[in-house]
């Protein structure tokens, strides 16, 4: 997936991504959210720190996040977790965007041939 294009989808679904993996993990650091998505999309997304932390910074505004630092090896590393609220977003969000994904699945699929019932095919 070109990176420019990957962004411009990343940018619309990022707090999506983010009370999902929270909700699937419990609790997470910033780094270890970009990890969980290059891994479980195979590298095709990849999060940067200056977007992830602005938006990890909203929810907690927002009351959709705790955070709670703890020392790890000597330095501070802030835990996210998800609030009730944040958890129930996460599914409203989620639900939302799997709905909007299939829309958009139906636009680009081919019609089907009203005389057979098989796709046709574009060109």
């Amino acid at each position: 997936m070109e990176n420019n294009t990957s962004n411009e989808y990343v940018r619309g679904t990022l707090k999506t991504i983010v009370l999902n993996l929270l909700a699937d993990n419990g609790r997470m650091y910033g780094y270890e959210i970009t990890q969980q998505v290059k891994e479980r999309t195979a590298g095709e997304i990849v999060l940067t720190f200056g977007a992830l932390y602005p938006v990890l910074h909203k929810l907690e505004q927002e009351g959709q996040l705790l955070t709670e630092s703890e020392a790890v090896d000597g330095r501070m590393r802030k835990y996210y977790t998800l609030t009730t609220q944040g958890a129930e977003t996460a599914r409203t969000k989620t639900n939302d965007l799997e709905r909007f994904m299939e829309a958009i699945r139906l636009l680009l699929s081919p019609p089907a041939d009203p005389s057979t019932g098989l796709a046709t095919e574009r060109g």
